[in-house]
This record gives C-alpha cells, sequence and structure tokens, in this order.
C-alpha cells in the first residue's frame, strides 16, 4: 500500500501545471533590472563627455544636475563639495567618477528592499522562479547566507535613503534658479527642472512608503491609537506601502531617466524648453 503521507515529488525546473504565461513577469523583471543596471554602471563611469561634465547642464542659466552624481562630494561640477578628484583616488585602476561615491547609497536600498527581493529572486536566481513552479535547486539557504543575509541590513540602508530624498529635493529647489547674464538669479521652470522635482517626488513616495519605515513609524506599538502622531504617521506610510510596487517602478524608470536628460541636455543633444 502506498504511503499516504508521503511528499510529492519535487518539480524539475520549470515544471508546473499552471496554464496561464506564469514566465512573463519573471521576464519582465529581469529585462527592466537589467537595462537599469547596465545604464547606471555605463553612466557612473562616464561622468566626463569631450572633456565635459556629462552629468551638470548650465546652458541658459540653468542649474540641473543628474540624481547619480548627488551629493557631489568631489567632482567636476560647482557642485562638488571640495573640489576635484581627491589625490588618494587610485586613477591607475580606473578613473575616477562622483557617482562611485554615492551610489553605493540607493543602489543598496533597492537591493535590499522587500518588495524588489521578492521580485529579483524569481527574475534572477529562481529562488522560487514562480509559484508553483519548479526550482533549479533542491534545498533553499533563505537569509542566512551569503549574498542574502545582506538583505537583513535594509533598515539601516533606509536610514540614509531618507537623507538623500532631502539631498534631492535642495537638487530640484536649485532647478528652479535660473542665472541671466550679469550673474543674477531669477526663479524659473523648465523641462529639467519638472523632471527633477518629480523625480524627488517620485523617489520619495517609494522610499516613504518602505516597510522598514512603515514598522518604524508606528507598527512596533500594539495601539497605535494611543499615540495620534504615530497612527497618522503610520497610516501615512501604510498609504505609500499600499502602492509600493508602483512606486518602486516608477522612481527607478525617472531616476534613470532624469540622469539621461541631464546628460543629453549637457552633451548638447537635446535642448532645455524653459517655460519661464
Amino acid at each position: 500500500m502506498a504511503n499516504a503521507n508521503a511528499l510529492p515529488q519535487q518539480r524539475r525546473f520549470g515544471e508546473t501545471s499552471r496554464p496561464d504565461a506564469w514566465w512573463v513577469q519573471p521576464l519582465l523583471v529581469f529585462l527592466g533590472f537589467s537595462a537599469f543596471i547596465v545604464y547606471s554602471t555605463w553612466a557612473a563611469f562616464h561622468p566626463l563627455s569631450g572633456g565635459k561634465c556629462a552629468y551638470w547642464f548650465s546652458g541658459g542659466g540653468a542649474d540641473y544636475l543628474s540624481p547619480f552624481f548627488s551629493p557631489e562630494i568631489f567632482g567636476y561640477s560647482p557642485h562638488a563639495i571640495f573640489g576635484q578628484a581627491p589625490a588618494w583616488w587610485p586613477t591607475h585602476l580606473l578613473s575616477f567618477s562622483p557617482a562611485f561615491l554615492v551610489l553605493w547609497a540607493p543602489a543598496g536600498f533597492r537591493f535590499t528592499c522587500y518588495y524588489y527581493r521578492g521580485a529579483y529572486y524569481k527574475a534572477f536566481w529562481a529562488d522560487p522562479i514562480n509559484c508553483a513552479v519548479g526550482e533549479p535547486r533542491k534545498s533553499y539557504l533563505g537569509e542566512k547566507y551569503l549574498p542574502l543575509i545582506i538583505q537583513n541590513i535594509h533598515r539601516y540602508f533606509m536610514y540614509i535613503a531618507v537623507i538623500f530624498i532631502f539631498i534631492l529635493g535642495y537638487d530640484a529647489w536649485q532647478a528652479m534658479w535660473f542665472t541671466d547674464g550679469i550673474g543674477v538669479k531669477h526663479f524659473g521652470v523648465g523641462v529639467g527642472t519638472i523632471v527633477l522635482t518629480l523625480n524627488t517626488i517620485f523617489l520619495a513616495s517609494y522610499t516613504f512608503g518602505c516597510h522598514s519605515l512603515r514598522h518604524l513609524i508606528g507598527g512596533f506599538l500594539d495601539a497605535p491609537s494611543k499615540v495620534p502622531a504615530c497612527a497618522k504617521s503610520y497610516a501615512c506610510v501604510s498609504c505609500l506601502n499600499k502602492r509600493h510596487m508602483m512606486w518602486a517602478w516608477i522612481s527607478l524608470f525617472w531616476v534613470g531617466f532624469s540622469d539621461v536628460y541631464v546628460r543629453l541636455c549637457a552633451m548638447g543633444v537635446w535642448h532645455d524648453l524653459r517655460f519661464f
């Protein structure tokens, strides 16, 4: 007699009885992530174009700084806090880029994000590739070993990511002031102003909807209503958290587009339109 308590045989990789196109979602995630990783890596390695700063645009008195390079600790634009490349940078290994000093922070925040990990576990590591679909391995290591153990530091990246929102907000504010021919700044709005302002809004909506922030704000309380300030903050973060996936993808696309816009304007390929 067959053992009624015997576990079903493990599916082979990709084997499933699902009738739907289950592979579409992980494929789209793979393509989307890969495109962003390739472009952001290329952009980080190319801060200059024709000997000119490619991540800062000042045409027509504008002041647009790419979010990939902000805050600019060392660099080639007037935004550089400490001037150009430091003497200790190993230029014999690779050329200096301001992005190397700051991109690790937002990249770490996204890499350890609760939503993203579920998305790229399927798309890149097939862990699992999708629900009720055979996996390529027989055991599950979980998040106790490298590289997945790194996911547990998400809350610390979140603290840094919140700071970056205020920095990018300042950059958007700077993009609202245009310098005229005699060096006087006037309030104005160009396409770049809108691009960088929307970038801050989208990134803020993604960051302030973070699961870790939600717990920090009020999720740790058994009765949030007893602390009105925490209860209202918790409700606000929860509202953003309901669309965390949407904000994650919109902000990912837009931060990449923001760099493309500033870069092409700086290279003279695109011309920034100023409304007033």
